[in-house]
């Protein structure tokens, strides 16, 4: 089973990697370029068999590990047949 887990910041959070992105796309004549948000993407092979079980443990994992919950949101999506 394979999760997957995007983690972006939250609105309102200073974001200067994608503010960098948006300079950068805008030095090279991408003009119609707004606001660039930037996340991260991360996949997890996992062992679990019930994919309740599997999306709980991920979701622990960002809490723990993978997001930081006050300035991040999380997603997680659990494919049973990957």
């Amino acid at each position: 089973m394979k999760a997957r887990v995007h983690v972006t910041f939250k609105p309102g959070v200073l974001d200067p990697q994608g503010k960098a992105i948006a300079n950068a796309l805008h030095g090279m004549g991408f003009t119609g370029v707004g606001e660039v948000r930037q996340g991260k993407y991360i996949e997890i092979e996992l062992a679990e068999g019930d994919k309740s079980e599997a999306k709980a443990a991920v979701e622990a994992m960002c809490r723990q590990l993978l997001a930081n919950p006050v300035i991040e949101n999380y997603t997680v999506d659990v494919d049973p047949r990957n």
